[in-house]
């Protein structure tokens, strides 16, 4: 394949991953048994501001991208990327998403959405153009303190889940299922998604993609 050709794949496959990243938050939220977690704290958070969650989504992605500078990440086109799109697509998504009030429905809403998240993560990080703004945060810091990737995401995001539920954010089986289930969909679709990226070239972030997942 030639670098445009490649480049060109990984653009769409990028833009893609992201919108059904948003997409598949959207069904955890209609489905309203349990979000992920960062979503947790991006509703609770619209619980209380009034701002719509994609709109949340995208304040918090932009104030975590900030965190960055100290702890000297370095972001990629994915990066700024994720703040955007994943939000804008979140709210598209649940704005076409009617509301379902009954189990038989609302459970397959939350498998579709995890597995379909899990698709959405490996597309857009295999595309190679940088782990998003939260994933980031916690490889940094990480890297700034020595301590563990799983025991810096678990503290990171029990500290958002438990933030999220006081405002009123959804916890729940759904919460669990993700947590559970994330890494080995991620792992899988990364393999299933993987574009060989050449030596040199400038959009791809340093580092293995699997990284981008923190399931070390």
């Amino acid at each position: 394949m030639s670098i445009p050709a490649r480049l060109g794949r990984r653009l769409i496959q990028l833009y893609i991953g992201l919108a059904l990243y948003g997409a598949s938050s959207a069904l955890l939220v209609r489905a309203g048994l349990g979000l992920e977690p960062w979503n947790v704290l991006h509703q609770g958070l619209s619980e209380l501001t009034g701002l719509t969650i994609g709109m949340v989504s995208i304040v918090v992605g932009a104030v975590v991208l900030l965190l960055w500078l100290p702890l000297r990440q370095r972001p990629g086109l994915g990066t700024v990327s994720n703040v955007f799109v994943v939000g804008l697509a979140l709210d598209g998504a649940l704005a076409l998403l009617p509301d379902v009030r009954t189990l038989a429905v609302r459970v397959p809403l939350l498998l579709a959405g995890i597995v379909l998240n899990g698709v959405a993560t490996g597309l857009y990080i295999a595309a190679r153009f940088g782990p998003g703004p939260r994933d980031g945060l916690m490889t940094g810091l990480h890297q700034r303190t020595g301590r563990s990737i799983r025991l810096t995401r678990t503290a990171v995001e029990v500290a958002v889940v438990v933030t999220g539920f006081a405002l009123g954010g959804t916890v729940g089986v759904g919460t669990v299922l993700y947590a559970v289930s994330i890494g080995p969909l991620a792992q899988l679709f990364l393999r299933v998604f993987a574009v060989p990226a050449p030596a040199g070239d400038g959009l791809v972030a340093a580092g293995p993609p699997e990284r981008a997942i923190l399931r070390p």
